[in-house]
């Protein structure tokens, strides 16, 4: 049985919606693991003497900080911002899981009224 034209683009923007989720959900991932880092090297830095020789990286550079108070600032800088844009990629994420959930839902509902076989598999 053929599949109705609204049907199969409601397929297509879902394929659309899985693939932002899987890349949203890749981007947040990644960003946890860095705001994890950062809060590895905030601790292990703190743990150092005041006076310890301290470098960081400028581009492709690595220099001799001021001080470790310098480093501190920074990355305590590099930490809220990661936090912030983490939350934002989290609450993006649990938005497209709900449109994800609700359009699996529709579509199932709408090749069953239209008499097409849907399998019981859930991808998501």
């Amino acid at each position: 049985m053929a599949i109705p034209a609204k049907i199969q683009n409601d397929l297509r923007q879902f394929q659309r919606l899985q693939q932002e989720l899987q890349s949203t959900s890749q981007q947040r991932l990644q960003m946890d693991l860095k705001l994890r880092e950062v809060t590895h090297t905030l601790e292990e830095l703190k743990s150092l003497p005041e006076d310890a020789t301290i470098y960081r990286p400028i581009g492709s550079l690595i220099v001799k900080a001021k001080g470790r108070k310098e480093v501190e600032e920074l990355l305590t800088e590099e930490k809220e911002t990661l936090e912030i844009r983490h939350k934002a990629l989290e609450r993006q994420e649990n938005h497209l899981k709900e449109r994800y959930t609700t359009m699996q839902k529709e579509i199932s509902e709408a090749l069953q009224a239209a008499g097409v076989p849907v399998s019981g598999g859930s991808q998501g």
